[in-house]
């Protein structure tokens, strides 16, 4: 596995990440509601596992890109979030 690189949701992502990942990643961030309570928001990590981009908020939100190419937006049931 080879990491790389964390940034705050809702900000702009990395150039190093892929267009596709970059789609799916906008679409969890524009379903997080803004906190008005001042929380900081979570963050991602893209790490690349053979050569493949993962996007994992810290959340337990994954963002991978599938057979197709596409986007492929999925929660870790083991992370013990709910």
């Amino acid at each position: 596995m080879q990491l790389g690189t964390r940034w705050t949701s809702g900000d702009e992502a990395p150039r190093a990440v892929p267009d596709a990942l970059r789609r799916g990643i906008r679409s969890v961030d524009e379903s997080i509601p803004n906190d008005d309570l001042g929380q900081p928001r979570p963050r991602w990590t893209l790490t690349w596992l053979e050569g493949r981009p993962i996007a994992e908020l810290d959340t337990g939100v994954i963002v991978t890109l599938g057979a197709d190419g596409e986007a492929v937006v999925r929660h870790d049931p083991d992370d013990g979030f709910a």
